[in-house]
């Protein structure tokens, strides 16, 4: 069946026409299509942070957790998905499967010995952390790097992460580095990565430099935020300041890296999985606006990793909704359709 969707076309709202000429749009007509949806339509929405497939930190990758978690992600609208790192290696089926997410993906973390999660990643020296992450972003197109981790671990200097950078980009692939210190975040400004994920405590006056340069910020804010109600109960300390007082400044970071035209993504980081909405409304409370805060959770995180929009020749994804969005953050909760690969995957979600 070839599926029709007409509408207000999100970021710039002319009214549009499109076919699904298999997986890609096409404003030709095409004889016997079916009209499945008709209203505000964007394209499929993106959780630019997420690892799917591992219940617990330290878990291994469980196939059939990973199919649940995905499904998820398409209930809530989404139909493409960064994971900056993974359990494991992801089957071959991830990002292909036809009822399930388009994928980018890191491969597992890469990380420091004594720091990240025990069962997770891969610990590498410093003087092998190029090569071994430009032959996972040859397999993969993305490396992930832990920069930093508990609150007095050293971070990776910049000099090794510029190398990264340098072999990384050296085989076309693309560098995502999780940060939530001021020295992690600035060794990876001044090293050129592609993207800053949290960066907690990254000092304001690196953000100029990131948008001159394309570097992207996955603040996770909506993570960081349903964190602060669990640190009631931990003992006062150093620890405990760090990380209130950087989720306090988080929200501050995040509007003014929008205002010096940082690209902000949207990323959940989050289990349940399928969260992205949630993401998208706490970006615009801390001062998004709300068609920028809804673009990193569409247009221009697809741009970012590589996939158009609503236009000929694009992948056939949508959502669509009765109303303009932009006007109610709400109503991502409640698609008329899902639109996936040039089929209707989802008829309506209920929140």
């Amino acid at each position: 069946m070839v599926i029709r969707i007409r509408g207000y076309a999100l970021p710039h709202g002319e009214y549009v026409d499109l076919y699904a000429d298999g997986d890609r749009w096409t404003t030709d007509p095409v004889p016997n299509a079916e009209l499945v949806a008709e209203g505000w339509l964007l394209p499929g929405l993106v959780d630019a942070h997420t690892h799917p497939g591992a219940a617990e930190p330290g878990d291994p990758l469980d196939e059939d957790l990973l199919r649940d978690d995905l499904r998820l992600h398409v209930d809530a609208g989404v139909t493409l998905i960064r994971s900056p790192g993974l359990a494991g290696e992801p089957p071959e089926w991830f990002g292909t499967d036809p009822d399930l997410p388009r994928a980018s993906h890191a491969g597992p973390w890469l990380a420091q010995r004594g720091q990240f999660f025990d069962g997770w990643g891969n610990r590498v020296e410093h003087a092998d952390l190029p090569k071994v992450a430009a032959a996972q972003a040859a397999r993969s197109g993305w490396a992930k790097i832990i920069a930093d981790w508990r609150l007095d671990d050293e971070a990776v200097p910049v000099d090794v992460l510029t190398a990264v950078v340098e072999a990384v980009h050296g085989v076309g692939g693309r560098v995502a580095v999780h940060t939530q210190h001021a020295a992690g975040s600035t060794a990876a400004v001044k090293a050129g990565v592609d993207s800053v994920e949290h960066g907690m405590w990254l000092d304001q006056d690196l953000l100029p430099g990131m948008a001159a340069r394309g570097i992207a910020l996955t603040p996770t804010l909506s993570g960081f935020q349903d964190m602060v109600t669990g640190l009631g109960d931990r003992p006062d300390g150093p620890a405990k300041d760090w990380l209130l007082g950087g989720t306090e400044a988080h929200g501050p970071l995040v509007a003014a890296a929008a205002e010096a035209g940082v690209l902000v993504l949207a990323g959940t980081d989050s289990r349940p999985h399928g969260q992205v909405a949630t993401e998208v409304r706490a970006l615009a409370d801390a001062g998004m606006r709300p068609h920028d805060a809804l673009g990193a959770a569409s247009w221009s995180a697809r741009e970012y990793l590589g996939l158009k929009g609503l236009e000929p020749g694009a992948p056939a994804d949508a959502v669509v909704y009765a109303e303009d969005p932009r006007t109610d953050l709400g109503l991502l909760a409640a698609p008329l359709a899902v639109i996936l690969r040039g089929h209707r995957v989802r008829p309506y979600l209920t929140g």
